[in-house]
């Protein structure tokens, strides 16, 4: 293979884990970054996204040759709105070497331009993200995100993604030692992030037959092997867990080789599954009386979400250990939010997630009514996305139903289990769900048509059988 010369302001194809050849330019790297040992790379920052990142130089490829062939391989709104970030990008960099040409003097106007890379400051954050600041960052905007802490009225803190304004403004990651217990839909998207930013991270998972092929991919990307939870937990200072329900969670726990087997003074668990309270009781319960720092950190999102590094994050328990935590939730979330003492997030995320399930049927429900009615399903779906319930979820879910498509972005018989706890913890405070209720049946419905382990969006099928 031809070797590759490249110097500062060079455009290029960069490799990034899993992720498709993205467009980028080799910039400087913050003075603090220590340059990865071993074989040779460049500090890429990415267009149409806030992401950097050291690239081995096999993983890169000039821009302007390999331009036709990579448009041709890759497609989607994200990527194509990179490379129109770099023709913006261009165009830019020309506008200014002919406004610094005019500027020197008439007598230069003949005078070959400089390339346009050399042009633009390193800090030109609106042409990486595609020339204007409201267009959304792209997938790979965990890695740089910066974090500021909001204290708000109600008590509770935020560490929300600030803007950057400078490649140097990205966080380093921590250097306690994580672990990472739980490899699903929404795990294996958190550790592919966590390594990307650069944390030492120990993974296990629970599903025997799965062990091999999940946590091999991610020791390729630099990860380190558990063979038990206790083992994990003994190797690590801060062990986060994300499995499917409160039993999920008590086993992993309290079973046998179970994460209460390694906790020791000092040792930090986070339990992100999102459960019931009265479990994260029962787990902080034990977790400190062992000496252990507790805190549970469910999250709010998707399996595209988690790949993305664009979770909400909600927490509570121990503070300090949601301040050690900082730079795990900046590579995995874009905002987190602390809420005071154990239990407060498992009851916020019920509620979050039940008005997401039940928001889920009422859209099944208008698509089928559509259809019954004689109505084209489509254009109820486009005007829909032009009124105020536009989103990126109303739109990505109706085109799955539209497509057919119920590949898992987040499992329905987990939107289920949470509708099920939700409505429990409303019995428990004698307060009414009945919108709950009525969409947990749907659900229910749903998963005796065999439905449980397809996308949340599969409801639909409920209403068409």
């Amino acid at each position: 293979m031809a070797t590759v010369h490249l110097r500062i302001g060079d455009l290029v194809w960069g490799k990034l884990g899993r992720y498709p050849p993205w467009p980028g330019k080799v910039v400087s790297p913050p003075k603090d970054l220590k340059k990865p040992r071993g074989k040779k790379c460049f500090f890429v920052k990415f267009f149409g996204t806030e992401d950097h990142a050291w690239i081995k130089v096999e993983q890169l490829k000039p821009y302007h040759p390999h331009k036709e062939e990579m448009i041709k391989i890759n497609k989607g709104k994200r990527f194509q709105q990179a490379v129109d970030a770099v023709e913006e990008y261009l165009k830019k960099a020309k506008g200014k070497d002919q406004t610094h040409s005019d500027d020197k003097s008439k007598s230069d106007k003949g005078r070959k331009a400089a390339k346009p890379m050399k042009i633009i400051e390193e800090d030109d954050e609106d042409a990486f993200k595609g020339g204007s600041s409201d267009k959304p960052a792209s997938s790979m905007e965990p890695i740089t995100k910066r974090l500021k802490i909001i204290e708000e009225d109600t008590g509770s803190t935020s560490i929300q993604a600030a803007d950057s304004t400078a490649i140097n403004g990205s966080i380093t990651p921590t250097d306690k030692r994580i672990g990472f217990l739980g490899l699903g839909l929404m795990g294996s998207g958190v550790v592919s992030n966590l390594l990307k930013m650069g944390h030492v991270v120990t993974v296990w998972n629970r599903t025997a037959e799965k062990v091999q092929s999940k946590c091999d991919l991610f020791i390729q990307e630099g990860a380190r092997l558990g063979r038990t939870p206790a083992e994990v937990v003994s190797m690590c200072d801060i062990t986060f867990s994300c499995v499917s329900d409160p039993k999920a969670a008590r086993d992993l726990v309290l079973g046998p080789s179970g994460v209460l087997q390694g906790i020791r003074p000092g040792k930090c668990y986070v339990e992100m599954s999102t459960v019931d309270p009265e479990t994260i009781t029962e787990l902080a319960q034990v977790i400190t009386s062992r000496g252990g720092r507790f805190l549970e950190a469910p999250v709010s999102g998707s399996q595209q979400l988690s790949n993305d590094g664009m979770l909400v994050i909600v927490a509570a328990g121990d503070r300090s250990v949601y301040e050690d935590c900082s730079s795990c939730f900046q590579a995995m979330g874009k905002t987190s939010f602390f809420i005071g003492e154990a239990g407060n997030a498992a009851r916020m995320m019920l509620i979050l997630n039940m008005v997401q399930g039940s928001f889920m049927a009422t859209i099944a429900e208008g698509l089928t009514l559509a259809q019954a009615t004689g109505q084209s399903q489509q254009t109820f779906l486009d005007i829909l996305c032009q009124g105020q319930m536009a989103s990126t979820f109303v739109d990505q879910k109706c085109q799955n139903i539209l497509q057919g498509n119920f590949k898992p972005d987040y499992y329905l018989k987990h939107i289920q289990k949470d509708l099920r706890l939700a409505i429990s913890m409303g019995d428990s405070v004698n307060h009414p769900t009945p919108m709950a209720a009525a969409a947990n049946e749907v659900y229910k419905r749903a998963k005796a048509l065999d439905q449980s382990d397809n996308d949340m969006s599969a409801v639909y099928r409920a209403y068409i059988h």
